[in-house]
């Protein structure tokens, strides 16, 4: 195993394999995505066209078995201002740590901190104050809730971060058991670097 930053042409160069990563994890519980490779194209876009932007990849030997992404915040502004508007935070100051999506058999070996610990310390180099991500909210007597389903926020508030009240943002997207695309809410979490 190794984990490894990658920018530029090498970021580039992994984007169908982060894109397959995504469809395969996110469609588990909490997100149930029910993803497709065109999709994931235009979403990846970000991540080609932001000179800042960073991927850390989990590798088993030459295969991809896990990533994380991240953007400074402004580059998601048409997406995220709305939801910051009140906060006080400036969206320059923020660097956004997008998904984190590691396969099951992988998980539980530290690779999740590394991921964090990468990303938070690109934005710091890159000047950024505070670090961000968003996470799915779901009813808990959700029907497709596992009942072994453990949430990652005792993780994540060891590692500094809290939930932004009130700060959430919404995206659509097919669940598997829709037929089409619904909107779901996505609560903000915050760190000082």
């Amino acid at each position: 195993m190794r984990v490894d930053v990658l920018t530029g042409e090498a970021l580039d160069a992994a984007l169908d394999d982060v894109a397959r990563l995504r469809i395969e994890v996110f469609r588990d519980w909490p997100y149930l995505y029910d993803g497709d490779a065109e999709y994931e194209r235009d979403y990846l876009e970000i991540y080609r066209q932001s000179d800042d932007a960073i991927l850390v990849g989990a590798f088993d030997g030459d295969r991809l078995v896990g990533a994380a992404t991240g953007t400074p915040m402004a580059d998601h502004a048409e997406d995220f201002a709305k939801p910051f508007a009140q906060t006080g935070y400036s969206l320059e100051s923020i660097f956004y740590c997008a998904e984190s999506v590691l396969l099951p058999e992988y998980r539980g070996l530290r690779i999740g901190h590394l991921f964090f610990d990468m990303r938070e310390e690109h934005a710091r180099r890159l000047g950024a104050s505070h670090a961000c991500f968003c996470a799915v909210l779901r009813p808990e007597d959700h029907p497709m809730r596992p009942a072994e389903y453990r949430p990652l926020n005792g993780f994540w508030r060891k590692r500094g971060y809290a939930p932004l009240p009130g700060v959430e943002a919404e995206f659509a997207w097919k669940d598997v058991d829709q037929p089409d695309e619904t909107t779901h809410r996505l609560q903000f979490w915050i760190r000082e670097l």
